[in-house]
């Protein structure tokens, strides 16, 4: 089956309370029904850096996004993981907010994910992100994940194989 990282933007939607805004309700029904059939149709993976941000915030949707996460593997992190990610954040020109957002890029490059998906449409799920990750990875030899939201992920349980 296809490897999927799941970035943290995914259990925070799916735990969420429903959202009064249109566009973040939105996200959140295509996340949980993206959810629902995602561990038939793919090997999911998050890592240390998901659960450090999962861990944060409110303690009881932190037990939930935790719990929904329980049985997912996690991947290791490791010093070539970090110095990927270190430049990927230079290179890729991300603010330094964005050092988080470049390790989980790193992670699903470095353990060549199928995919990494993510709501996280500035730093990560953006055409101009994955347009200069692949010409960098490509200069390292690097093999580089689809950078998709879930919506890109869904899939038709109708047609044959599952796919649209």
């Amino acid at each position: 089956m296809p490897s999927v990282y799941v970035e943290t933007t995914i259990p925070s939607y799916l735990t969420a309370a429903p959202s009064r805004d249109l566009v973040v309700a939105g996200h959140q029904q295509i996340t949980h029904a993206w959810w629902r059939t995602a561990k038939d149709h793919f090997d999911l993976f998050i890592s240390e850096a998901v659960l450090r941000e999962v861990r944060a915030g409110d303690p009881n949707y932190a037990v939930r996004r935790l719990e929904a996460l329980a049985t997912i593997p996690v991947l290791a992190l490791n010093q070539e993981v970090r110095t990927l990610a270190d430049w990927y954040r230079r290179e890729l020109r991300l603010p330094e907010k964005a050092g988080t957002d470049a390790l989980h890029i790193a992670l699903a490059v470095y353990y060549e994910m199928d995919y990494l998906v993510t709501w996280n449409c500035t730093h990560i799920a953006n055409g101009h992100i994955l347009r200069a990750l692949m010409e960098l990875n490509h200069s390292l030899g690097r093999y580089t994940p689809l950078l998709l939201t879930p919506e890109e992920l869904l899939v038709d349980e109708d047609a044959e194989g599952g796919v649209a």
